[in-house]
């Protein structure tokens, strides 16, 4: 219940009392009831009234617990009507003298009711108007000492921390670097993929600091109203000047920091202003304030060059993948308030998750601990970790989804031509598991998982992929001569390859090294919208023909091997029939 439903309800049950005064009011007062004068001249002889009150005109006689009420002349007495009681008692009231309170009540209640009425239109308007000058105030959310963070608490990253442990330094201890003239940087800006933790690791600067720390998403600063962005900036800043020193925080920096005037069409105006008004207040920094901005964003290549010159972010702080230790340790992090059993190994966990960034390894030991409560488990085993890698990797099983026998039998074909030809080739990555469960929006699938996190790809390695990709299409014309739709995620993946090793790496003998073509990005309206071609059409033949000659070649090799294991590739398909699933070790052994 808001504030003004809670004030309108308290002011209708006040008036409801107020009637209920006036209606119950006179509860314990006797009977009343309209009479004549006759009437009660004739009680009064017969001795049957005990009192009369008389209140100017209005004649009030009292008889047995009743009280009959006449009205006379208003010059005329009792006795003009030959009313003589005695032994009655008689009481004269002034009838200009009432009750105190109904007289004040029908005085001042009409007053109280449109005073009431006035003062809720009136606070109507002043919420509306305030709702609408909070448009100009930042949505910024301000954490003090609850959920306090420290880098103890930030797995990995071990550079990324070093690095701004000088910004914690410059915090606690401002006057060990102004002793030497060093400034305070005004901003650090994180980059990295999602989910490496730049949150996280820019709020365990603020607790290590010990500083008030605000957060805002970029997106929130934009409104439909002109200038609001601005606003919305200054009142960050102002927020984070009167809490000095402080951390302020801005997440997305590229929804508002993309370079200027590069949309289709000019840009948004808004956007414009807002960015322009942030490198307004960096600037606006004298060196004794103790505010480091931080940002983050995993797009810096579109960033305004202004925002990162010095002076306004000055340092760069880069966070990557994890590594299969940093993995090992993201995940001991993560399970260590889980009731864990005493076999799970997380280094073989790490081990068969690379590629995986913080955010994932937190969802797969949650996934883990959900997966365990279903199964009635008081702990977390190792296979709950590996199913949940598997969901979180490749998406939920699809058990309801039901094949028939001969697409079920394409399908352990196809996983087994992937598995053969990848564990046969060199440049492949070893074979984890095999299977012809759908999962998420494909049939099957062959999961390799490398030994070591790696950094470079040679040309070898993409040509051995190539084929692996195209091994599961192979495998169905060598069985059934026929082929179906079930490779076209397949042969996306490998032309992309493909052709990214002609235009993007050099790898063509044909073309030489040399990179062709050149992305254009439409800031506003999505990713690479455009390709902007530097070369000439004899040219894009030419890359044309190379990219299907790298195919046609990893097809024919891919050919070859499964020609040659054809009965291999026969005992897998059917054992994946059988049994739907084969573990990496088992398939080694095959």
């Amino acid at each position: 219940m808001n504030k003004q439903t809670k004030q309108a309800l308290i002011f209708v049950a006040i008036l409801l009392a107020i009637l209920a005064v006036f209606q119950f009011a006179d509860i314990g007062s006797p009977k009343t009831k309209e009479s004549t004068i006759t009437e009660i001249k004739q009680l009064v002889q017969d001795k049957k009234v005990s009192e009369i009150r008389v209140k100017g005109s209005k004649i009030e006689a009292r008889v047995d617990g009743e009280v009959l009420i006449a009205y006379i002349e208003k010059s005329a007495q009792l006795s003009d009507y030959q009313i003589t009681p005695d032994n009655v008692n008689i009481v004269v009231e002034d009838p200009d003298k009432g009750s105190l309170l109904p007289n004040l009540l029908t005085i001042f209640l009409p007053f109280l009711l449109i005073a009431g009425f006035l003062y809720f239109m009136l606070k109507s308007a002043t919420g509306s108007n305030m709702r609408a000058m909070d448009f100009g105030r930042s949505k910024a959310q301000l954490y003090l000492g609850k959920h306090k963070i420290s880098f103890a608490d930030v797995a990995g990253a071990e550079e990324a921390k070093q690095e701004l442990e000088e910004v914690v330094e410059f915090l606690r201890y401002p006057e060990k670097f102004r002793r030497l003239g060093a400034e305070i940087p005004k901003g650090v800006l994180l980059v990295g993929p999602p989910g490496t933790g730049k949150t996280l690791i820019a709020r365990a600067v603020a607790g290590e600091a010990g500083v008030p720390f605000f957060s805002v998403s970029a997106s929130e600063f934009v409104e439909m109203f002109v200038g609001v962005g601005a606003a919305r900036t200054r009142d960050i800043f102002a927020k984070a000047k009167r809490n000095a020193p402080s951390i302020m925080f801005i997440d997305e920096l590229d929804a508002i920091g993309r370079q200027r005037g590069s949309g289709l069409g000019g840009s948004h105006d808004e956007r414009e202003q807002t960015l322009n008004q942030i490198l307004v207040e960096m600037d606006g920094f004298n060196p004794g304030t103790k505010v480091v901005v931080m940002a983050a964003t995993n797009r810096p290549d579109v960033l305004d060059p202004a925002l990162l010159r010095p002076g306004r972010f000055d340092r760069r702080v880069m966070l990557d993948l994890p590594n299969k230790k940093e993995r090992k340790a993201i995940f001991e992090v993560h399970l260590k308030n889980k009731p864990v059993d005493k076999t799970v190994n997380a280094e073989k966990i790490a081990q068969g998750t690379a590629g995986f960034s913080g955010a994932d390894i937190k969802n797969v030991a949650n996934e883990a601990a959900i997966f365990a409560a279903r199964q009635n488990k008081k702990t977390i085993s190792q296979n709950d970790l590996n199913w949940a890698v598997e969901k979180v990797f490749l998406g939920p099983e699809r058990r309801s989804k039901v094949l028939s026998e001969k697409e079920k039998e394409i399908t352990a074909y196809h996983e087994a031509g992937h598995a053969i030809v990848g564990h046969i080739l060199p440049g492949t990555d070893p074979i984890h598991k095999i299977s012809v469960v759908s999962r998420g929006m494909a049939l099957g699938f062959t999961w390799s998982v490398p030994l070591e996190d790696l950094h470079l790809s040679s040309k070898e390695k993409f040509e051995d992929q190539i084929a692996q990709m195209l091994a599961g299409r192979v495998a169905e014309e060598i069985q059934f001569n026929s082929i179906t739709t079930g490779a076209s995620n397949d042969l996306k993946n490998a032309t992309k390859i493909a052709r990214d090793m002609v235009t993007r790496y050099g790898m063509s003998d044909e073309i030489g090294p040399m990179t062709l073509g050149e992305k254009e990005e439409l800031i506003f309206l999505g990713k690479e919208l455009a390709e902007h071609k530097t070369y000439s059409e004899k040219s894009a033949a030419l890359i044309d023909q190379e990219v299907s000659d790298i195919i046609n070649e990893a097809k024919k090799r891919a050919y070859q091997v499964l020609a040659k294991h054809k009965k291999m590739l026969k005992q897998i398909a059917e054992k994946l029939l059988k049994e739907e699933t084969i573990e990496g070790e088992d398939f080694a052994r095959l």
